[in-house]
């Protein structure tokens, strides 16, 4: 190798490795910083340094795709401009005290794939627009302050595998539109004020593992189709204001369900094919970032 090809490929390797981003996704991310007391950080970022040494990013061909800061003492509010970082595909801040709005910037980023913000202080609505976030396949958004109603044409959520949207005050009725969610496996709205019946198109979700409707104020006759589903194994609709007798009797003697918890005292209907363990202590809390 001639000594031009060998510095020329050396240029090439250290400006990969320095990842140069746009000034634009670099600005985003200071204004990050900045508005979530950066300072104060668990696991900071010298801002006088190539972004590519910054803590929990992940960049690739010059872009930043990736933000993993869970856990890292981010405080006050995310800033409009994150909407910049439009080659995003994966953005997490849980378990942070993140406070505000949620930036309707956000629904700017269409690569989106994981948007995770459960465990902060995030207030106001769920941007509508979100449903346009179309590759999204995880919307964490549970244990925060939220009301108002689920957005409208969820249905476009196609790729969506998770949605946790639980202990939050969102009130409303259900959209149909999750019924026609093909890939989702884990859906949990517990402990909201949801209300109204459970849309029959529940039935069609034919990957769902688990189903968390506990603690809101649905009522009517729970569907038994769903007790037929091929891949359901948890089922917690307690503390509703559902017709339990007609549940009791709606269990079809062959069902993938392991565990089912529908009732608010404390004794629980035991299936006779010991197919069903019931325990009104098991709850999905542990399991919130346990992706497929």
């Amino acid at each position: 190798m001639n000594t031009k090809l060998y510095f020329i490929l050396f240029f090439v390797a250290c400006q990969s490795l320095m990842a140069v981003v746009p000034k634009s996704e670099k600005n985003a991310l200071i204004d990050l910083y900045n508005s979530t007391a950066g300072e104060n950080w668990n696991q900071k970022w010298d801002l006088n340094k190539p972004v590519s040494t910054w803590h929990g990013l992940i960049i690739e061909k010059g872009n930043v795709i990736a933000i993993h800061l869970m856990d890292n003492n981010l405080v006050g509010e995310l800033p409009a401009s994150i909407g910049n970082l439009t080659k995003l595909r994966e953005l997490e801040v849980a378990f942070n005290k993140l406070k505000g709005n949620i930036p309707s910037s956000i629904c700017q980023l269409k690569r989106l794939e994981v948007l995770r913000f459960g465990k902060n202080k995030f207030s106001g609505t769920i941007p509508g627009e979100i449903v346009n976030l179309r590759k999204l396949k995880v919307l964490d958004l549970f244990y925060n302050q939220l009301s108002g109603e689920l957005p409208q044409h969820m249905e476009n959520f196609q790729e969506i595998e998770i949605i946790s949207i639980s202990d939050n005050s969102l009130s409303g009725k259900l959209p149909s539109g999750i019924g026609e969610l093909k890939k989702l496996k884990r859906l949990e709205i517990s402990h909201n004020k949801i209300e109204g019946d459970i849309p029959e198109s529940f039935s069609n979700l034919k990957n769902l593992k688990s189903l968390d409707l506990a603690a809101n104020n649905f009522e009517g006759n729970f569907p038994s189709s769903i007790f037929s589903l091929p891949n359901l194994k948890i089922v917690q609709i307690q503390s509703n204001n559902f017709n339990e007798k007609y549940i009791k009797n709606s269990i079809p003697t062959a069902t993938s369900v392991v565990m089912l918890d529908y009732e608010n005292k404390e004794k629980h209907f035991s299936n006779p094919n010991e197919s069903i363990f019931l325990d009104s202590e098991i709850r999905t809390a542990d399991t919130k970032f346990e992706d497929e």
